[in-house]
């Protein structure tokens, strides 16, 4: 019988491999499963050590990181675990964070099945009920005080206000943002391609503010392929360097809601649907497979719903009663 952790190299392997899934996902899946297999180990521990104090030569519990030993009793334990863990802030984990780990569990588990080794089956394991995704936005005047912070005068502030600007005009995700080089940009027709999640590729758009500032930005870096790059050695930019820098520039700029790459996307998707963008289309710029995980946005735009309704529901019945003879109005007794 296979260990657990050859498997999950195993595991790993084949989404990266045959599945064709993005690294990240892959080191995502990783750091999920090694929780679950470290946690798993303990338990098997710990379970040994109690049969062994009790004499129970019988019901001892093999030490065997054996596929069979996840069970629904394991998975049970192990979402308990879960609920009661905090974060860096010491706060309990949410319940979407927490279907993460699930879910990772479960695809691990139907690979498992898919190569013959017997285990729990994957539908036996269910996601916690999370509460309705809230989605964080920045106002007009939030988004032109944010992108004119930084001084464009010094190369880091011209670097800094070009993230801003892409990130706004186009809602990419930060990883995305993180790996341009300069070659996947098409200034001419103002659009970059970009490789998302699942190596899928769509076409995202330039703002003539973005363009602006990515013709000087390009003409400092010289010959550079990282598009977003330390100035100090010309490496790429991390993605924890651009997420600093965005919250850095949303205090100063005296905004008081925690503001993150993320944020922007949000704010890139709001402003096209509450401008009369369809979602399709906005599902299509952001790169989502599944029209549901938009749908997130539309809440959003009820405040503009609510304008529509004011303005044009009722006219009809308004404009007659106010034509209406009041004569019209007597009672027959």
């Amino acid at each position: 019988m296979k260990n657990l952790w050859k498997l999950k190299r195993n595991f790993l392997e084949f989404c990266e491999l045959e599945k064709g899934q993005s690294l990240l996902t892959v080191a995502n899946y990783d750091r999920y499963l090694t929780k679950f297999l470290k946690w798993l180990e303990d338990v098997i521990a710990s379970k040994a050590k109690q049969s062994t104090e009790i004499g129970d030569c019988h019901g001892s519990t093999s030490l065997a990181m054996t596929p069979e030993k996840i069970t629904s009793d394991v998975v049970k334990e192990y979402r308990l675990y879960l609920n009661r863990l905090t974060n860096n802030s010491s706060q309990p984990l949410s319940k979407s964070t927490q279907n993460y780990h699930i879910i990772t569990l479960r695809a691990f588990l139907g690979y498992l099945v898919r190569i013959g080794v017997k285990s729990l089956p994957p539908q036996k394991v269910t996601l916690a009920k999370s509460q309705e995704r809230k989605v964080d936005f920045l106002e007009a005047e939030d988004i032109i005080r944010l992108i004119n912070k930084p001084d464009v005068k010094t190369f880091k502030g011209l670097r800094d206000r070009l993230i801003l600007e892409l990130l706004f005009s186009t809602g990419l995700r930060v990883s995305e943002l993180q790996k341009l080089n300069t070659s996947d940009l098409n200034i001419e027709r103002a659009e970059i391609p970009v490789r998302g999640k699942g190596g899928k590729v769509r076409v995202v758009f330039l703002s003539e503010s973005a363009i602006k500032i990515l013709d000087e930005y390009l003409i400092v870096i010289g010959e550079s392929e990282p598009l977003i790059i330390n100035k100090a050695d010309g490496s790429r930019l991390s993605v924890r360097s651009i997420e600093r820098l965005v919250s850095k520039y949303a205090k100063a700029a005296g905004i008081s809601k925690k503001v993150s790459p993320h944020t922007l996307r949000h704010t890139f998707a709001t402003d096209l649907l509450i401008n009369g963008a369809d979602l399709r289309s906005v599902q299509s710029l952001l790169g989502h497979s599944n029209i549901s995980t938009t749908q997130i946005y539309t809440h959003v735009t009820d405040q503009h719903l609510r304008e529509i309704h004011q303005a044009f529901h009722g006219k009809r019945t308004k404009e007659n009663d106010e034509n209406r003879n009041p004569n019209d109005e007597k009672i027959n007794k």
